[in-house]
């Protein structure tokens, strides 16, 4: 006997088999919302009468579950959930889940992949291959070997990148208030507070959550800090980076390239095709989770959780235990 609806508001995976079998052989009904992705009536109405939810980017506030009353769980598809309100959810009785630690590596490699694409000047050499063929795009192409990077959380993912980066760089900083000095000592990173990490790096990695202390942390005034003309990566949170504040910074030649996967409007508008297309900005659709291997994890661990909460279980990726 089916118990009830599990649904997912945001479709986009090329197979839900793992996660319809899973729910199927449980006694729910697996249903995926057709509809538009900015349908917020829709989703609601989808939704309504639903045990379970999987999201991505659909906003979970009150006013979503104001109207969801048999709702028991949500698991969002990936790592941050800044678009789930969780105190909301525990008002409501509902447990939310993440999918943590699935995609250090992807991310990592993304992270990483960027930053020798803007030392080097990758894509503008591409651009300039016949026009000035044995000359490189940009006089200032520095190596790493000498150079200091900056780590900007130092969690899963940016641990796993602090490891793969240690040996490629002279110094490496990291800066996190709710990592033990252990974890410091162990990753071999040198542990400082922000504004001294972006006076003296040469790169700048972010790998922190979004969160109202973290919400637009690089800004005019941070940005003035980086002193050394950093590389910026940015494989987390759009919300991190003030973008217009970012572009000024550009444009001054107060930064010597930016990396960016995530941005502060997804996918960004047209208010943001000058940034996008400045010569100095190498940037990518949100996408440095993806791998062959990682999307596997990533649905498979978003279903066990779901069905564990469904089962009056805490998953060890349970916001709200």
């Amino acid at each position: 006997m089916q118990k009830d609806r599990v649904v997912v508001l945001d479709a986009g995976y090329t197979s839900y088999a793992y996660e319809e079998e899973l729910l199927k052989k449980a006694g729910f009904r697996f249903e995926i919302f057709p509809g538009e992705r900015h349908d917020r009536s829709g989703k609601k109405q989808f939704a309504k009468d639903a045990l379970g939810l999987f999201v991505r980017w659909t906003e979970i506030n009150d006013d979503f579950l104001h109207v969801t009353p048999n709702l028991k769980a949500i698991v969002r598809y990936g790592v941050g959930y800044d678009n789930i309100d969780i105190d909301a959810a525990s008002r409501y009785d509902i447990k939310v889940s993440n999918v943590q630690g699935y995609a250090n590596h992807a991310v990592s490699d993304h992270a990483l992949a960027m930053i020798y694409a803007c030392a080097r000047a990758l894509p503008r050499g591409k651009l300039s291959l016949k026009k000035s063929y044995g000359m490189p795009p940009i006089t200032e192409i520095f190596e790493l070997h000498d150079k200091t990077v900056g780590i900007i959380g130092l969690g899963r993912i940016g641990g796993t990148f602090c490891r793969k980066v240690k040996p490629l760089f002279k110094t490496v900083l990291a800066s996190d208030p709710y990592i033990s000095d252990d974890r410091f000592e162990t990753l071999g990173a040198v542990k400082t507070d922000l504004n001294n990490l972006l006076a003296k790096c040469d790169v700048v990695s972010i790998h922190c959550n979004l969160t109202q202390e973290t919400t637009e942390l690089i800004n005019h005034e941070t940005l003035k800090a980086m002193i050394k003309k950093p590389i910026l990566i940015n494989t987390s949170r759009g919300g991190v980076i003030n973008e217009d504040d970012l572009l000024k910074a550009l444009k001054e030649e107060k930064l010597h390239s930016v990396g960016l996967d995530v941005f502060q409007e997804e996918p960004p508008g047209e208010n943001r095709d000058e940034l996008l297309s400045h010569p100095r900005v190498i940037s990518t659709g949100h996408y440095a989770w993806y791998s062959t291997a990682s999307t596997v994890e990533l649905q498979k661990r978003a279903a066990d959780n779901l069905l564990a909460m469904l089962n009056g279980e805490i998953p060890d990726d349970c916001l709200n235990p």
